[in-house]
C-alpha cells in the first residue's frame, strides 16, 4: 500500500513537535465529549469545522461490523462513530502514533471500549468496513490522497458508503468526479460553510 508518510506536520508518523498537552470539547445534539490533545496533531485546538459538518449531517452508522474513521487524529469521529453504533467496532486509523495514542486514551475516558486506534498498515486485510466517514488529509497532495481513498475504500462493504468532508476550495467538486470517474457512485450529501460532504458507494465491481 502507498501510504502518506514523509509529510511534514501532523502526517508524520512520529512527530518532532515537543508535546502541549491540552484539551477541547465535542458539543453535537446526541454527544458531549471532552477530547485530549496535543501539538503535532490535526487541530489540536478545536474541533475543525469540517469534522463537525460532518458529524452534524451524516446518517447513522450501521449499528454493528465494522466502521472506520480514516484519519482519526485524537478521536472525534471514531468516538461519535462508537456512541452511535455501540454494536459496532470502530477502526480508528492514522499514521500518526500521538495521534493514536490520543485517540486511545480519548476512548478509554468515555468508556467506548470497541473503538480500536491501529497505524494505517495494522488494519487486518480480511475486514470490510459497512461505513467509512472521513476529513481526510487534502494536503497531503492529490496523487497521495487518490492513493489512499481507493485502497481504503475498496474495503466497502457492497451495500457499505463512505461519507467525506471536503472544502470546496481545497478541491471536492474535482475529487467528486474523480470517484465517480473511478467506479464509486459519488453524490453530495451536504453543503455547509464551503464545506461539502460526498457519500461514496461502493464499487458494483467489487
Amino acid at each position: 500500500m502507498v501510504t502518506f508518510y514523509g509529510v511534514a506536520h501532523y502526517f508524520e508518523e512520529r512527530p518532532e513537535a515537543e508535546g502541549r498537552p491540552g484539551s477541547v470539547t465535542l458539543v453535537l445534539p446526541d454527544l458531549h465529549l471532552r477530547l485530549a490533545t496535543d501539538s503535532g496533531v490535526f487541530s489540536p485546538g478545536r474541533i475543525d469545522q469540517g469534522t463537525r459538518v460532518l458529524l452534524e449531517t451524516v446518517p447513522p452508522p450501521p449499528a454493528e461490523g465494522d466502521l472506520l474513521d480514516l484519519g482519526c487524529g485524537y478521536g472525534p469521529i471514531a468516538l461519535t462513530m462508537a456512541s452511535r453504533a455501540p454494536g459496532a467496532t470502530v477502526w480508528a486509523v492514522d499514521v500518526n502514533r500521538r495521534s493514536l495514542e490520543l485517540c486511545a486514551r480519548n476512548a478509554q475516558t468515555a468508556a467506548l471500549d470497541k473503538v480500536r486506534p491501529v497505524h494505517a498498515d495494522e488494519v487486518p486485510p480480511q475486514i470490510r468496513f459497512g461505513a467509512i466517514w472521513s476529513n481526510p488529509a487534502i494536503r497531503i497532495g492529490k496523487t497521495a490522497l487518490h492513493e489512499m481513498l481507493a485502497h481504503w475504500l475498496a474495503r466497502l462493504t457492497p451495500d457499505g458508503a463512505a461519507y467525506l468532508v471536503v472544502q470546496k476550495h481545497l478541491g471536492s467538486d474535482s475529487l467528486q468526479h474523480w470517484l465517480n470517474d473511478q467506479g464509486w457512485p459519488t453524490t453530495r450529501l451536504a453543503s455547509r460553510s464551503s464545506y461539502r460532504v460526498l457519500r461514496a458507494g461502493a464499487r458494483p465491481d467489487v
